[in-house]
Order: C-alpha cells, then sequence, then structure tokens
C-alpha cells in the first residue's frame, strides 16, 4: 500500500482521467471517497437520505467538472470532494429548514437507549430545546457554517476556510462575531 502522498497523486491522476471521461476511474474514484464522504456528512447532518442525495449530487458535479480540479501543493483530491460536498449540504440544509433538522436531532436523541447523559449530549439537548437553539437560530446562516464547523465539527480555522470556502480571516471574524451575538441574546 503507498503513501498518502503517493494516492493522493494516483486519485489526481484519476481525476484527470474523469475530466477526459472515463468511466472507470470516476467508479474508481466514486467507491473510494463516497464511503468516507457520507460518513462525515452523517457527522453533520441526522438525515441520511439527505446526505445520500448531497454525495450523489457532489459525484455529479464532479462527473460534469473534473476539470475544474487544479492540483496544488497544499490541495489533494479529497479536501476538493469535501469543499464540494460541505457546500452541496450547506446549500440543502438551509432548503430543507431548520425545523426539520431540528426534529431529525430530537428523533436520533429520542432513539438512543437511556444511558448516562455526555456533554455532547447535553449540549444537543440545548440546541434543539433551550434558548441556546433559538439563538443560534437566529444568526445569519454564514455565522451558523462558522459555528457548526468549528465548534460541532471540531474544525481548525484552516480546515473550516477550506471546507466553507472563505478566508481564514473570514472564519475569525464570523466566529467571534457569532459569539458576541450569542452572549449578548443568552445574557
Amino acid at each position: 500500500m503507498g503513501s498518502e502522498r503517493e494516492r493522493s497523486e494516483e486519485h489526481a491522476v484519476l481525476l484527470a482521467a474523469v475530466a477526459d471521461g472515463d468511466r472507470g476511474a470516476f467508479e474508481a474514484l466514486h467507491r473510494h471517497y463516497a464511503p468516507w464522504l457520507t460518513a462525515r456528512l452523517r457527522q453533520r447532518c441526522p438525515d441520511h437520505g439527505l446526505v445520500d442525495d448531497v454525495v450523489q449530487e457532489a459525484f455529479l458535479s464532479v462527473w460534469r467538472g473534473a476539470h475544474r480540479y487544479r492540483r496544488q501543493a497544499d490541495a489533494d483530491v479529497a479536501g476538493w470532494l469535501w469543499r464540494i460536498c460541505a457546500r452541496r449540504l450547506a446549500d440543502a440544509s438551509r432548503r430543507h429548514g431548520a425545523r426539520q433538522r431540528l426534529q431529525a436531532v430530537l428523533v436520533r436523541l429520542r432513539g438512543r437507549e437511556e444511558r448516562a447523559r455526555s456533554a455532547e449530549d447535553l449540549v444537543l439537548d440545548g440546541l434543539a430545546h433551550g434558548e441556546l437553539g433559538a439563538a443560534v437560530e437566529r444568526l445569519p446562516a454564514e455565522l451558523r457554517a462558522v459555528l457548526a464547523a468549528t465548534v460541532l465539527d471540531g474544525l481548525t480555522t484552516k480546515e473550516a476556510s477550506d471546507v466553507l470556502d472563505i478566508p481564514e480571516g473570514t472564519v475569525k471574524s464570523r466566529a467571534s462575531r457569532a459569539r458576541r451575538r450569542l452572549r449578548e441574546e443568552l445574557a
């Protein structure tokens, strides 16, 4: 098995073949990345059907737009695919509506076996039921997206910048504005 760098190079070659219309290369990329992307997106969204749709739409975009991938020193195929999926999920989530997302979280929380409540469970309950959740929902979409990426997903500023396709400074300023607005609303 090759190193991560060698694998990334192989996948960049496959992506170039996809740009030339090679179905076998497309199927190889899909087999390799679709399960990983699905698993990561399901950490962000409890609606498995929506996640499956997003992954399929993303790969359709890859088939149509593989020629847009530009190999860079710090950009790999996985990162490029993740950015496509994350953007599509954000778009789909906005369309899907906050109420349905919260209802899905509640259903998932209610379906869990009774056990000691973890800190994460308590935060999710607060997001679903409490003042914090209502305050977060009142934030503009761009501030919520930064909070989701940095707090819920635990991404670094650079990773959030890549996923959201905004500069690192914008991630920092939006996170600061979001925290300030939440403090003001919850005070």
